[in-house]
Order: C-alpha cells, then sequence, then structure tokens
C-alpha cells in the first residue's frame, strides 16, 4: 500500500508535468515570472506570478491569525478542568470543521465582508496604516474582495484541525514535566510556558504545516472574497488571485485549441511543487526541533528553567 501511495504521486507529478508541458514549453521561466493572464486564442499571455502570489499572501494570513488562536484554544481544552468551559468549546470546534467550504464562502461574502469594507479595514488604514512600514500591508481602497478578507476565512476554515492536532499533542506531554516544573516552584503558566510548549513545540510545527496544506488547497471559499485581481503589491486590500481559485473557475471553459488548459494544468504542477516544497521544509523543521527538545534534553532544560524562576 505505501509503495502504492508512492507511485500514486508519481503518476500525479508525470500527468500534470505532461499536460503541463505546452505551457512551460511556449512560455518558459516567464510562466513563472509573468504577470499578465490572457486566454484569448491568438493574444494568449500566461504568467503564473499573480496567482502564486495570492496563494502564499493569503495562506500567510490564514496561518499568521489560526496558529496562535489554535495553541490557545488546545491548552485551554487541555488545562482547563472546568466542564462548562472546556465542552461547548470541544463541540463548537468541532462543528466548524464540518462546515462545508461554500458555506464559509457565502457567509463571508454576504455577512462578514460588508462589516470589514465598513468597518475593520477602514480602522485598520486609520491605525495601523500610519505606523511607517508595516502601514504599508493595511492601505488602499478597503471596498470589495481583497486578500485580508481571503485570509481571515481561510484562518476560520484551519482553525479547527490546527487546534484538533495541537490538543492531542498537548495532551501526551508527560507527566513528570508538569509535575517536575510545579515542585521547583513554577506557577501554572510558567509551567505550561517552560514544559509543556517546548516539549510539543514539534506537534505544533506538523499541525501548522497541515493547516497550511488546507490552506493552500482551498478553492470555493477563497474565490467569492478574493476579488479576482492580478496586482501584486505590498497592500493586503487589494483584489488577489489564488492557483486554486483560477483553475477552478476557468478549467471548465478550457479547451486544448492554443495552450489555456495546457497553462491551468502548469498551475496545478506548480501548487503541488509548492506544498510538495512546504513538506519537505516541515520535516526538515520536525527533524530539529526533535533533535533540540527532546528526552533527557528537555527535561533538563524544565529544570534549568525552572530553577532560574524560582530563584
Amino acid at each position: 500500500m505505501a509503495v502504492g501511495l508512492i507511485a500514486l504521486l508519481a503518476l500525479l507529478l508525470w500527468q500534470l508535468s505532461t499536460g503541463g508541458a505546452r505551457a512551460f514549453g511556449k512560455f518558459g521561466i516567464h510562466f513563472l515570472t509573468g504577470r499578465d493572464w490572457n486566454p484569448v486564442f491568438g493574444r494568449e499571455q500566461f504568467g503564473a506570478l499573480p496567482f502564486v502570489f495570492g496563494t502564499l499572501v493569503t495562506s500567510a494570513i490564514a496561518i499568521a491569525l489560526a496558529v496562535p488562536v489554535a495553541v490557545g484554544l488546545a491548552l485551554l481544552l487541555n488545562e482547563v478542568r472546568l466542564g462548562w468551559v472546556r465542552n461547548p468549546l470541544a463541540v463548537f470546534v468541532d462543528l466548524l470543521a464540518a462546515i462545508p467550504s461554500v458555506v464559509y464562502g457565502l457567509w463571508g461574502l454576504f455577512i462578514m465582508k460588508p462589516v470589514f469594507d465598513h468597518t475593520v479595514e477602514p480602522f485598520l488604514t486609520s491605525t495601523i496604516g500610519k505606523v511607517p512600514g508595516v502601514g504599508a500591508l493595511f492601505r488602499g481602497n478597503p471596498n470589495g474582495g481583497d486578500l485580508f478578507t481571503a485570509g481571515v476565512i481561510l484562518a476560520i476554515m484551519i482553525l479547527p484541525i490546527v487546534t484538533a492536532v495541537t490538543r492531542e499533542v498537548v495532551a501526551v506531554v508527560p507527566r513528570d514535566l508538569r509535575e517536575g516544573a510545579l515542585a521547583l516552584g513554577a506557577t501554572r503558566y510558567e509551567t505550561i510556558r517552560i514544559a509543556v510548549l517546548p516539549f510539543a513545540r514539534g506537534g505544533i510545527v506538523g499541525a501548522t504545516m497541515l493547516g497550511l496544506g488546507r490552506a493552500l488547497g482551498e478553492t470555493i471559499a477563497v474565490s467569492m472574497v478574493v476579488g479576482n485581481g492580478l496586482g501584486i503589491g505590498a497592500s493586503l486590500f487589494r483584489p488577489g488571485y489564488t492557483i486554486p481559485a483560477v483553475i477552478a473557475s476557468e478549467f471548465r471553459e478550457a479547451t486544448n485549441v492554443g495552450v489555456h488548459r495546457s497553462a491551468l494544468i502548469a498551475l496545478a504542477l506548480v501548487l503541488v511543487a509548492i506544498a510538495l516544497f512546504l513538506a519537505a521544509l516541515s520535516r526538515l523543521l520536525l527533524r530539529r526541533t526533535e533533535r533540540l527538545v527532546g528526552g533527557r534534553a528537555a527535561v533538563e532544560a524544565v529544570e534549568s528553567r525552572a530553577l532560574r524562576i524560582s530563584g
């Protein structure tokens, strides 16, 4: 079965490579660096850079917003003993995972987007937007679909999976680490900071990468709120486009006349390459984390930190 999965992945890459060969052969490296996308036969121009940019930006926003909340929820669900707090929260997080993507998209389009247009984004523009440097991210026209709204939708969608995996990782932290920190004088908060989080760091990285994989491939919800624009810039309030969204919206109308369909298949290959690169990067991070925090080294680190805290 394992060999079959590897063969399936190889077959997938082969099919995408052969399908996108015409686009790569005609445009070469310009396919990855170009910014124009014109599927009209006779005037065809295909550049994937705006779609790669939109995919990476929306996924980065989702990770930046979802991971801190997910880690906090996982700690709350594991550390709080009050059932009237823990049980409703656990059910709520599980229900978020069961909502279809199209429902998230409709909710974002008709409910969340108007609130962002008239309240959230103007507030960010008038506050953070005035800060030099980082303020460039929150300047621009706050009306219509944009990258920021798509990133927030993705953050809500990946929150359940990141929370669930992080919760399982936190739950298996050895009691010896917790009790050792408490015995050396650490408070409950300090025990979480110096014992629980360092031991669970590798699992949190893995959960983050699972959420990132979901964010990279999300289609329907993002296409409804991202604005479908080809611009590239610092502002998060500009319309954008993502690779899955453009494939879903154009593939049905694409034909083998010209290279439109081949360009869309080449986009799919680029998306798979990004996902595989991030998966390999996550494995490297996990191995490094396991070397830094694991076994006796984790216990010694907890003891030294607890001794410093207790004086």
